[in-house]
């Protein structure tokens, strides 16, 4: 006999009273996803080194919007123990988190051979282990309070081999890699899993990413106007790729077209033009 009873679907994922959980939260793209989330969610945690920025942002979020519940956790994420002692936090305080956006990273400019270990150590630990460890920490959560949703912010240098930022381009590989495993592995457990892979964005990543005063060169600078993305655009396509559940977010259309052209490219040529440009 046949049951007449529809197949299970489960509840589509919200941003409206979320519990949303963002790194690097201070700047750039980080304080863009809080100001964009702080109308629709019920609560913020908000993670950064700097406590001053984040304090000017809670600020700035809790007197736009009075009712919001906003946590500042002023956490270096390089060690091991401030990522355990975070998550433990978030358990005891029994907070529903139900959406977490992996957005702290660090980047380099210039060749690999002249790059202090100190920072391409910082860049291993912050773009690949403290993602990894983070997420799994937190992994639970998302799962007991799906549907709910992971982004990780990537790039577009995770697509193919960055000369002049080499390790930065391979731990952005790595996460490109990562999110698509897990995306698979947590889509029965009713979490999304996404990707962000903005191109050129006018924040303070070149600024941090530059070795010097001098090679200071803003992102409006480094790249054709047309792959330049704003950060409330790029934040912007993110928050509508979770919702459409898109397993890659790129927020320019001129540089997804390039994407795609390159992932259907044979990788010797690829190598011979990345050669010629090195």
């Amino acid at each position: 006999m046949k049951s007449n009873r529809a197949p299970f679907k489960p509840t589509p994922f919200q941003l409206k009273n979320a519990c949303a959980l963002i790194t690097g939260a201070s700047s750039g793209l980080g304080s863009e996803f809080a100001r964009q989330l702080a109308p629709d969610v019920n609560a913020l945690i908000l993670v950064a080194r700097r406590g001053e920025r984040l304090q000017r942002l809670a600020e700035e979020l809790k007197n736009l919007y009075p009712k919001l519940s906003i946590y500042q956790k002023i956490i270096d994420l390089s060690h091991p123990e401030e990522r355990e002692k975070l998550a433990t936090w978030i358990y005891e305080q029994k907070l529903p988190l139900n959406l977490l956006i992996n957005n702290a990273g660090l980047g380099d400019l210039g060749e690999f051979s002249t790059a202090s270990w100190s920072r391409l150590n910082e860049i291993l630990t912050l773009n690949i282990t403290a993602l990894t460890h983070l997420t799994h920490l937190l992994l639970p959560s998302l799962r007991n309070h799906a549907p709910s949703a992971l982004l990780h912010v990537g790039s577009v240098a995770g697509f193919f081999p960055t000369p002049g930022t080499t390790v930065y381009g391979a731990s952005k590989a790595y996460v490109r890699n990562f999110s698509e495993g897990l995306r698979i592995e947590e889509k029965k457990h009713g979490v999304i899993v996404s990707l962000l892979c903005p191109g050129p964005s006018p924040t303070e990543f070149f600024d941090v990413a530059s070795r010097s005063p001098e090679e200071r060169i803003p992102a409006t600078s480094r790249a054709p106007a047309l792959f330049i993305t704003s950060p409330k655009t790029v934040v912007k396509t993110a928050l509508q790729g979770i919702l459409l559940h898109q397993a890659s977010i790129i927020p320019n259309r001129l540089l997804n077209g390039i994407m795609i052209f390159l992932d259907l490219l044979p990788f010797f040529l690829l190598r011979k033009i990345l050669s010629k440009k090195a």
